[in-house]
């Protein structure tokens, strides 16, 4: 029988947020799986916590990984954790997950802190629905295409960035998506945690001209603008169009009415009445 894979979040600044429940799995776990085994030590030591650390990281996941799963597969039980808050997410234990599932290995979670959820409570932005973007790529034809595909998205939009590249994002993301409303959250939990409140043009201005980048960022970004409902009378055109491009009746309705909140059943009356004229 395997062992069992947990994912252990780990506090994001606050020592007081590991929960008891934490510590022991950290404890009795055969080994501890680590972003950088340097941070993890630290903080097992601060708890009080001696157990053996195996490097896993971006750069060594795919050969460090298999190794991972053989001792799994052995009836070890692992815990794995990311230098701060819930590992998997924007980081390689992704990829251990995905592997676990892949050979029917266990995999259970230890809830714990999370740098995107806690920025986005207290941004001041729409909760109900959002997108978690990560960091954006440091190639730009990737970045920018990444930043066109978002700008008609209506989710409240959230990006991690370290303080060297905010300077850089913030302009990009005035560029291609507008002057919006944003959340710049730094340092949470932390003594110095700061959230700033404001817009895009605005905190361009604010990072270029005044305040240096300091602390990890979580960037809370508002969506796009609800599109206006189109008429009627666009919906018909949508339609006609789609019919001279080669599409049949049915669908070139429901397809223009999706587009517009047109009804499709008086759309298709009508391109139908044309039809028959």
């Amino acid at each position: 029988m395997s062992g069992t894979l947990y994912l252990v979040g780990t506090p994001i600044g606050n020592l007081s947020d590991v929960s008891p429940r934490a510590r022991e799995i950290l404890s009795s776990v055969s080994l501890i799986a680590a972003e950088d085994t340097r941070v993890t030590g630290k903080l097992l030591s601060l708890l009080g916590i001696e157990n053996q650390l195996f490097s896993y990281h971006e750069h060594n996941k795919k050969e460090k990984g298999e190794k991972l799963l053989s001792r799994l597969l052995d009836g070890e039980d692992i815990a794995l954790v990311s230098d701060a808050g819930m590992p998997a997410i924007s980081d390689p234990g992704e990829d251990l997950v995905a592997l676990c599932k892949d050979h029917d290995v266990p995999v259970s979670v230890v809830p714990g802190p999370c740098a995107l959820v806690s920025a986005l409570a207290i941004s001041g932005l729409p909760t109900a629905r959002f997108s978690f973007e990560g960091f954006l790529s440091t190639a730009k034809n990737a970045r920018m295409t990444h930043l066109a595909s978002l700008k008609e998205d209506e989710r409240t939009l959230i990006f991690y960035e370290a303080p060297h590249k905010l300077v850089r994002t913030l302009q990009d993301l005035y560029e291609k998506l507008g002057d919006r409303r944003i959340s710049l959250v730094r340092e949470l939990t932390k003594l110095h945690e700061e959230v700033i409140r404001t817009t895009l043009s605005q905190a361009v201005l604010l990072y270029n001209e005044e305040k240096k980048p300091r602390g990890e960022y979580v960037l809370v970004l508002e969506g796009a603008a609800p599109k206006a409902p189109c008429s009627e009378e666009e919906g018909l055109e949508l339609a006609l169009a789609l019919r001279k491009e080669g599409m049949s009746l049915m669908s070139a309705a429901k397809e223009a009415a999706g587009r517009t909140d047109g009804s499709k059943n008086r759309i298709y009356k009508q391109l139908l009445d044309l039809e028959e004229d």
